[in-house]
């Protein structure tokens, strides 16, 4: 059927009046869209972090070589006239060859000495082939595994040779003697770098490369051959950690232009500023600036490292213009290596840049190696002229009229191109190529504060932002600034601190505060260092903040700083630490709550000896974490687990007695519930037989627990089966999915082997809450044990998966140890440690056979229900139970020998510690983790749903849209008056018998639930959409549903009659269904076939949620704040059965099994909040309805089929209708005025709320006229004329008013 199908579907046709309607909808808040909801609590995926360097480097020692035969020109080389003469900015011929050479090679160290002071430097002028090996093998021994440079100038002898050969001098220089660079390698060893100056320089650093790569194969070969001469010798060093530089390719003669220096690559690499000074003189665009010449560069005033002169200052900007070229054209991991590790290396590479520019304007194309991207053309070099222009602009008169210097606007305009970038930039993209400069501006105090401020903006911009700004080398400089004592830097510094810590404000002291757990985390020199600076007494003081985010990084920062650190512990306890905390265990935000859990959890788990002091302190903060058991949000129950761990941790004997004692109570007591009346005549079938059709696998929900015969039955065969992984997956109880760390810590055992199974502990959990246990009363401190115990019992069957598995563990890892420690100690012989299983004579065939036969079956049912046989040692037969004496011997082998053997080496040892799989002390949630990835992700970002722009906010609209349009097009027809309701538009078979239908208010989506699973179903295209496995265990049923967020994210709650809700998103679409959270609604509801089960009404516009049943209060509980916020006692003795409420006059009505129907006003207190009783229905009441308008009425329906409408101040019924008796199901349309009965005398009466009967429904239409079933479940939908019916007969049927009113 298609309603208005073309109205839905056409956003484009704007209505005045619905665009108002839609404003309703913006209005409402959404329940459980939290992060914690979506995602999964852990930790931010750690980045590779390049930017650490682990391998720093320092050069330490420096060869320079010359050969430059002053006045001899070499033979291969034909000279210009005039030529480029100046070597070191010195005239060779301006004095004596000797004392030229002295001068130069002083010269050439002065130069080098500006980049790397310390280094050791060794001059050989002219030198001998011996003279160049001792200068070699001497600076490599004293440099160890350091840096080595080797300079080489080639001026005064012949060019390199093909065959990797340099040339020097014969003593009485006569002649010119090669030298190889094979040999020149194993001299200078590795780590080293080698700059060549000279024609053809390509040539050796080919050479360098072929030989580098001989050496690597002669040493493979030496490796596979001890006989090899290269084997007995100490092995050659490898050559890859060794970086060249060259003048030019191997084809390539130098510049000899007389207006440069004949050393052109060697002034590029150590005299950077006054080359490109002279060289941007010698360019036509110079002459741009009047009145500059090459004499008057050379008076530029100022010092290299002072920035504040005019030679300083363009010193700084080519450092900041070179660094940002490589930062944006080198790989990440080269830029590391060459402008990073080693200062002296980062200086000539960024030089290099510059030598590549210059010398390429001359046909002389620089060589290095590791080979880089040319970077000649940037256009950053443009940015470089600029700055040159504006600053050579101003020396005629700064030199001539002594005016004052006026700095560049380079940084200024640099900031504000990086601004733009941040404003105008959309997230994939490029990264901002001005990073590096932003770097260096912190240097400046000028313009120190809007670096930082636009640095923080960046780095705001998520985990790849702060990535990248420490592979810039970011790390160093905020670190030093960190100690400045300018005050307006500090919030910018905690900031941007907290942005790398996190990969890792409105509220800086939060920042700092998570930076302090940042530094006291599992760190004890940081521990201590904030235990004497105080920091527990300052934390203490911040916990009553009115900022949540501080309050729970506070209790996070506490809990680490005294975490297995007993002096914090002490000092914890001087200040009443964990009295204090108390307070946030019932703080509105979950994650505060969880985090004070956190904090008390490690506060108790500390390993240091006990007094009785710290016991009884132990003892009180355990019994207040214990409230928290039904606290509504499953990650501070998961926190909750963890803190009662660290406590049976430390007092694991007193556990170990109370668990025995629980066992055998469990053993001997039978617990009467529908859990005991299996009988092998009616095992439920698993849910993969052929006549019901297979469920979708449910995401959060792998430990699935299915009917207990499916889990044994998997049991066995995963016993059985001898791979890791075990069998199947989707029952099998063991599959735990904790979350983050927890799975990593606990190791995977194999969780089929658990002790306690799940049904176990169930019945050990129902037995303790009316068994006495008087045993252990008389103790005077093992009650507090006893309890704890309990409130692990119940953790471990509560509705949240990761909440329960994390409780089996623990109950399971001690259940192990007093197995293990109360069994008969026996000496075992090294034989019979080695034996894997009991001499016995059944086989794997005879298991088989046994546990596929039902009698088997039921065996190892009740068994189970007794309580899991102990693991027994290897000679040994298990105890055999009297009343079955076969249960014993059909186990599978795990029950007479753990499988968990493979941890051992030797059998099952003795140790109680032995059994490390189910828990060990390091469990934890990720919970700490997580919060921290607040820090790493975009705070000051406009979220996506506030962006007008975004796909996320066009859906919603679009849905509002939709929203207003059912609303208006419905409202037309009820308007119009619906005169009869039989049109039959949709039929299906459901998987189960329905026991609850609730109609999607906008979709034309229907969820039907079973016993202990839902269906949907679309109605307009008649087919199904989705069935998944509710969760639930196999003795409860579904009782209630719920749309949470229909108008916008639908979530569905289902209520059961154990009182648990569990919370489902994806459904009903092509992704699995998640569980978002569940928790227990209504506690000491113990299910009955008879009973109510639970009820619930649900307000959007209030977040809140009223839920009741089989119990004697209606229990409110706030989804914002995931916490019970009242609780209004019924005031009768019988079961609640229909809930209605009321925001705008805060009302609720609630009809009763005793036949009242009582209104409550939840502003009241307690006992003054029930407003009126109305006791005129003799019998069960199926439905009380509070009517939502301003003067709207209660109307009521019992059993008996007479419905009753009360005026809210008037304390008898306005009205009187009767309908038919034995009414089964009810519902009340809340727009058209029309209220159905479904019978289980199998039909359907709709009715007008004038009492006429408007339609009387008997027959499918179809199936040959079948008639329907006895009517199980019937529900209205909210807005349109349809009525939902669910009979015994497996039948889902919709009905709608006539065609032609549609």
């Amino acid at each position: 059927m298609k309603m208005d199908s073309e109205l839905l579907l056409s956003p484009a046709i704007f209505l005045a009046e619905e665009e108002e309607a839609d404003m309703s909808d913006w209005n409402l808040p959404l329940a459980f869209m939290k992060k914690r909801h979506s995602e999964k609590i852990e930790g931010s995926k750690a980045l590779a972090q390049s930017w650490r360097m682990k391998d720093r480097m320092k050069t330490v020692s420096v060869a320079l070589v010359l050969c430059l035969n002053v006045g001899v020109d070499p033979p291969d080389v034909v000279k210009t006239s005039p030529c480029a003469r100046l070597e070191c900015w010195i005239d060779p011929l301006s004095m004596s060859p000797q004392k030229a050479l002295e001068t130069i090679g002083a010269n050439l160290q002065k130069q080098y000495e500006n980049w790397q002071p310390r280094a050791r430097y060794k001059q050989s002028l002219d030198p001998t082939v011996d003279e160049v090996k001792k200068l070699c093998t001497s600076l490599r021994r004293n440099a160890k595994e350091e840096r080595v440079l080797f300079h080489y100038n080639g001026h005064g002898v012949p060019r390199p040779t093909v065959n990797g050969e340099i040339w020097v001098f014969n003593k009485n220089y006569t002649q010119y003697i090669p030298l190889s660079v094979y040999d020149l390698q194993t001299w200078m060893g590795s780590p080293s770098i080698f700059v060549y100056d000279c024609s053809n320089a390509g040539i050796i650093v080919k050479s360098f490369k072929q030989f580098a790569l001989q050496r690597e194969q002669e040493l493979e070969v030496a490796a596979i051959n001890p006989n090899h001469p290269l084997a007995q010798m100490p092995l050659p060093p490898s050559m890859k950690n060794c970086i060249q530089l060259a003048a030019c390719e191997a084809s390539e003669l130098l510049p000899m232009n007389p207006d440069l220096p004949a050393d052109l690559f060697t002034s590029c690499l150590t005299t950077p500023i006054k080359i490109a000074l002279r060289w941007f003189c010698m360019q036509k665009s110079a002459k741009l600036v009047p009145g500059v010449t090459l004499d008057l560069i050379e008076k530029i005033p100022g010092r290299l490292n002072d920035r504040r002169t005019p030679l300083g200052e363009l010193n700084w900007i080519f450092t900041a213009i070179t660094d940002t070229i490589a930062w944006n054209v080198l790989p990440r991991d080269l830029f590391q290596k060459l402008f990073r590790q080693d200062l002296l290396v980062a200086s000539l590479f960024r030089n290099f840049l510059l030598a590549e520019r210059i010398m390429r304007s001359y046909n002389c194309t620089p060589v290095s190696s590791p080979r880089l991207p040319p970077t000649y053309m940037h256009a950053m070099w443009q940015a470089w002229d600029l700055a040159v222009d504006i600053c050579l602009s101003q020396l005629p008169t700064i030199i001539e009229e002594g005016t004052a210097f006026r700095h560049s606007p380079f940084f200024a305009e640099q900031l504000t191109a990086f601004q733009v970038w941040l404003t105008m930039g959309v997230e994939n993209r490029n990264p901002p190529e001005q990073l590096p400069i932003v770097l260096q501006v912190l240097l400046s105090q000028v313009h120190r504060l809007r670096a930082l401020d636009l640095l923080g903006r960046f780095l705001d911009l998520g985990p790849w932002a702060v990535s990248l700004a420490l592979s810039v080398g970011i790390f160093p400089y905020v670190l030093k600034l960190l100690q400045s004592s300018a005050r307006e830097l500090r919030p910018l510094l905690v900031f941007i601190w907290a942005k790398i810590l996190a990969v890792d404000s409105a509220e800086h002291r939060t920042m700092a505060v998570f930076i302090l757990a940042v530094i006291v985390n599992s760190y004890t020199t940081g521990q201590e260092a904030c235990l004497q600076g105080n920091l527990i007494a300052i934390c203490l003081e911040q916990l009553s903040d009115p900022h949540p985010l501080l309050r729970q990084w506070v209790a996070v920062c506490l809990g680490r700083i005294w975490q297995n650190f007993d002096s914090a512990r002490w000092c914890g306890v001087r200040d009443s630490a964990h009295e204090k905390l108390y307070s946030l265990l019932s703080d509105p935000i979950p994650e505060v709550r969880c985090a004070a859990v956190f904090a008390l959890g490690t506060f108790v788990g500390n390993s240091a000896e006990r007094t009785d002091h710290s016991t009884t302190i132990d003892h009180n903060v355990a019994m207040m974490l214990a409230q928290l058991i039904n606290d509504g949000s499953p990650v501070v129950r998961k926190e909750l687990v963890v803190a009662l761990s660290h406590l049976v941790v430390q007092y694991e004997s007193n556990f170990c007695t109370v668990a025995l004692q629980f066992m055998e109570e469990e053993k001997n007591y039978p617990v009467p519930s529908t859990a005991n009346t299996l009988e092998p005549g009616n095992l439920t079938p698993v849910r993969d037989s052929p006549a019901i059709p297979r469920l979708r696998s449910v995401n959060s929900y792998t430990n699935i627990r299915a009917a207990t015969t499916a889990r044994n039955l998997n049991k066995s065969l995963q016993n059985l089966n001898l791979n890791e992984e075990g069998g199947p997956v989707a029952f099998s109880p063991g599959n735990l999915s904790t979350s983050s760390s927890a799975s990593s810590t606990l190791g995977s055992p194999d969780n089929d082997e658990y002790i306690l199974s799940f049904e176990t502990i169930d019945k050990m959990r129902r037995v303790s809450s009316y068994s006495s246990l008087n045993s252990l009363i008389g103790v005077s401190f093992n009650s507090v044990y006893t309890q704890i115990w309990r409130v692990l019992l119940h953790l471990a069957a509560d509705p949240f998966p990761e909440v329960s598995d994390l409780a089996m563990k623990v109950l399971n890892s001690i259940a192990y140890k007093a197995t293990m420690n109360a069994r008969p100690q026996r000496i075992l012989d090294s034989g019979s440690l080695t034996q894997s299983a009991p001499a016995s004579p059944t086989s794997k065939g005879a298991h088989i056979h046994q546990w596929f036969s039902p009698h088997a079956q039921c065996q190892q049912l009740q068994s189970d229900q007794r309580g899991a046989q102990t693991p027994t040692r290897g000679g040994e037969q298990p105890p055999r139970d009297p009343l079955h004496p076969h249960a014993g011997r059909t186990g599978p082998h795990s029950h007479q020998f753990p499988r968990t053997r493979k941890m051992f080496d030797k059998g099952p040892s003795d140790d109680p510690g032995g059994h490390k799989a189910y828990m060990n002390a390091n469990l934890s949630t990720g919970l700490c983790d997580w919060s921290a990835k607040y820090f790493a992700q975009p705070v000051m970002k406009i979220p996506e749903e506030h962006d007008v722009e975004s796909q996320v906010r066009k859906e919603r609209e679009w849905r509002f849209l939709r929203n207003a349009r059912v609303r208006k097009q419905s409202q037309r027809i009820t308007q119009r008056g619906v005169t009869r309701l039989d049109d039959q538009i949709f039929i299906n078979r459901n998987p189960g018998v329905p026991s609850v239908v609730k109609f999607h208010p906008f979709n034309p989506c229907i969820a039907v639930a079973d016993k202990d699973s839902i269906c949907f179903w679309d109605w307009e295209k008649a087919e199904r959409l989705d069935y998944f496995y509710n969760g639930n265990p196999r003795y409860t049923r579904i009782t209630a549903m719920e749309y949470l967020n229909g108008h916008d994210y639908s979530l569905l709650l289902t209520a059961t009659d154990d009182g648990a809700l569990r919370i489902w998103k994806n459904f009903a679409d092509q992704r699995n269904p998640e569980m978002v959270t569940a928790w227990q609604g209504l506690s000491d509801m113990l299910p009955t076939t008879r009973g109510a089960g639970m009820v619930v009404d649900w307000e959007q516009e209030t977040g809140l949620l009223m839920t009741s049943g089989d119990v004697r209060v209606i229990r409110i509980w706030d989804t914002e704040r995931e916490m019970k916020v009242q609780d209004i006692p019924t005031g009768a003795d019988s079961c609640v059965t229909s809930l209605s409420c009321d925001s705008q006059r805060s009302l609720i009505a609630a009809g009763l099994g005793d036949g009242s129907v009582r209104l409550y006003d939840r502003r009241m207190g307690a006992n003054e909040c029930r407003v009126m009783t109305y006791r005129e229905h003799s019998s069960w009441v199926v439905k009380a309805h509070l009517q939502k308008q301003t003067d709207g009425k209660v109307i009521s329906v019992s059993v008996d089929g007479d419905v009753r409408f009360f005026e809210l101040r008037s304390p008898d019924s306005v009205n009187v209708l009767q309908t038919v008796k034995g009414l089964t199901a009810l519902d009340i349309h809340p727009q058209a005025n029309l209220f159905a009965c479904g019978s289980m005398n199998q039909f359907i009466a709709v009715y007008n709320s004038n009492g006429d009967v408007i339609s009387n429904i008997k027959y499918y239409d179809g199936f040959m006229g079948q008639r329907i079933g006895a009517i199980s479940c019937l529900a209205f939908h909210p807005y349109w004329p349809h009525l939902a019916v669910g009979s015994n007969d497996y039948y889902m049927s919709i009905y709608s008013a006539e065609k032609r009113l549609r």
